[in-house]
């Protein structure tokens, strides 16, 4: 099944001939060989570059294995380059080449060169690599598929049925060709431990791997909820019955965060504007894969929503934090207290920034209440959303907060900040 990845091939084209490395990164398996080898290579095809001048080595492939020495590519792709016409290079899983910035940088200097990587290690986007580049790298994020390119692809009866199986399965390109759900459950467990654990094991040289695959089981189990690595610390002791430090801990979750798998959030004080490093929430690049690491036994539709929100955000290019807000008050024996209300999502882009709060439902007055409260009480004029699960129509209540349903939500890609 083809899949359109419209808005990574724009940005693909958008930048081509800058003379700059393209850098297509992301989780393994999310799509980005496609992209490059398949989708942006017909475009140039089909914008009349001759097929001889695209140089592509798949350097995954068993085939390529003599090409992941640095000097071998080099000579590879100099021996087809024979004349000044432009040559389009595209390497995929560049990071498999030891010293790959001395081989990028080699091409900076060619005006008839363009390059293209894709890597899903990102080791390769390091300040130090940024140094090495001079400059002359851009990065173009890949993530799994988002609601909108899920819908797409055609297979559902409904949009809340697709949203109910996105939950649950994810966004993973290779899902949508399973239509038996055991053939999805099995493809995404054996991703996680055959792929994702292999791949981090291999890089950080992990012989024992338990610590590693606990703190994963217990980030999944406690998405959207805050914690810092003496907490995980303590988990370890009273859960799980013996110790692992907060550095190691701090470590694990750095190697998680560089193999793409998760993301972390840290924590903005609205009215005092400034960051909080601790502590912080955790989100997986893709649901699927947290619900397949858990083995399917706590499908929260609350905190799967949430992470799905955050996905969509970070897809639309958004930096996203999770806020606090101070808020004074008088208890009944008329004691001022003092009172830190949860702001789920910061949502900054340049010079503007949005408001969001998740909320699976919202029946009561009572629960739209204590949803909206915190937005309440932030006093600027940037725009303020709660979404909500379900079919609820969308709305702007009495305060100027928007309403709106998950589903609208996911679906206006072209959402800007009201």
């Amino acid at each position: 099944m083809k899949i359109p990845r419209d808005k990574y091939l724009q940005e693909l084209q958008s930048v081509m001939h800058n003379g700059m490395i393209k850098i297509i990164t992301g989780v393994r398996r999310c799509g980005k060989s496609y992209l490059l080898f398949e989708l942006f290579k017909q475009s140039l095809l089909d914008n009349g570059v001759n097929e001889d001048h695209v140089i592509q080595v798949d350097l995954e492939n068993r085939r390529s294995k003599d090409l992941r020495n640095p000097d071998t590519l080099l000579d590879y792709i100099d021996g087809h380059i024979v004349d000044n016409d432009m040559y389009y290079i595209l390497l995929d899983e560049i990071q498999l080449v030891p010293e790959f910035e001395d081989v990028l940088n080699s091409y900076l200097k060619i005006k008839n060169a363009d390059v293209y990587v894709t890597g899903s290690n990102s080791r390769m986007l390091s300040s130090d690599v940024k140094t090495e580049f001079r400059g002359r790298g851009y990065e173009i994020r890949v993530h799994p598929l988002s609601f909108s390119e899920f819908l797409k692809t055609g297979q559902y009866a409904s949009e809340l049925n697709a949203l109910q199986d996105y939950m649950i399965y994810g966004g993973m390109p290779q899902i949508v060709s399973f239509s038996d759900k055991k053939k999805k459950e099995n493809y995404l467990k054996s991703l996680f431990q055959g792929t994702y654990i292999r791949d981090i094991k291999e890089r950080y040289n992990i012989r024992n791997d338990d610590d590693l695959n606990e703190l994963i089981d217990i980030i999944a189990s406690n998405i959207g909820c805050l914690t810092n690595p003496t907490n995980l610390e303590n988990t370890f002791k009273s859960v799980k019955g013996h110790s692992i430090s907060d550095t190691t801990i701090q470590s694990y979750l750095g190697m998680l965060q560089d193999a793409f798998m998760v993301e972390k959030a840290i924590r903005y004080d609205i009215k005092g504007k400034h960051y909080i490093n601790t502590p912080s929430k955790y989100y997986f690049e893709d649901v699927g894969l947290r619900n397949a690491r858990l083995n399917y036994r706590q499908i929260d539709g609350g905190h799967l929503m949430e992470n799905i929100i955050y996905n969509e955000l970070r897809i639309r290019g958004y930096s996203v934090d999770v806020g606090q807000v101070e808020v004074r008050t008088t208890n009944a024996e008329g004691k001022k207290i003092r009172k830190l209300l949860e702001v789920d999502f910061i949502c900054n882009s340049g010079n503007k920034r949005m408001y969001i709060q998740s909320a699976l439902d919202m029946p009561t007055p009572e629960k739209i209440d204590q949803e909206t409260n915190s937005l309440r009480h932030i006093n600027d004029g940037f725009p303020k959303i709660v979404i909500v699960g379900g079919l609820t129509p969308s709305y702007v209540n009495t305060d100027g907060i928007s309403i709106m349903n998950v589903i609208d939500f996911l679906k206006d890609t072209e959402m800007g900040l009201l």
